[in-house]
């Protein structure tokens, strides 16, 4: 069985997407290959997002910011889900992806403009801590078997969780 593939994108690919990606590729075990992208990418990950997976004891090989472009074109991996990361509340402008897979919105603050160090290593940890919430959400939804319906209702109830719903949890 093919694992369930998911791109998470967001503006610049170097801090939200990114720790979304390496976060879903640890804990998802082979049934999900996750990926991310940027409608404008940055070219670089940031570094405070690969201390921050370093220090969780995830991977970072292979990770890099790059354009959501090479997931429109020929020969690119078959996508199951797109997730958006960006902060609408932040007015910040959430790239739009068209295809035959299921599209969810799972807003994040930008860590990346927190201002000095010990603001950005919170402001990492925080962001970190939410994704590792709802990735462990969606690792335990039974994706291989869930119609489109179900998985885009279940998928939004998981982007709607917020930094207080993890006290709760």
């Amino acid at each position: 069985m093919n694992p369930c593939r998911v791109l998470f994108i967001c503006t610049g690919n170097s801090a939200r997407s990114i720790l979304s990606e390496a976060t879903l590729n640890h804990l998802g075990k082979g049934r999900f290959e996750a990926f991310s992208a940027g409608s404008q990418p940055t070219g670089k990950v940031n570094p405070y997002a690969l201390e921050e997976l370093q220090a969780a004891g995830i991977s970072v090989d292979g990770l890099g910011s790059k354009s959501w472009d090479r997931f429109t074109e020929a020969g690119a991996p078959p996508l199951d889900i797109v997730i958006t990361v960006c902060d609408n509340a932040a007015n910040e402008a959430c790239p739009v992806l068209f295809g035959d897979f299921v599209k969810s919105h799972w807003g994040l603050p930008d860590p990346a403009a927190a201002h000095g160090h010990g603001a950005l290593l919170e402001a990492f940890r925080r962001a970190h801590t939410l994704i590792l919430y709802r990735i462990a959400a969606l690792v335990d939804l039974p994706v291989e078997t869930m119609d489109r319906g179900a998985l885009k209702q279940a998928l939004d109830r998981i982007g709607a969780l917020a930094d207080e719903d993890e006290d709760a949890a």
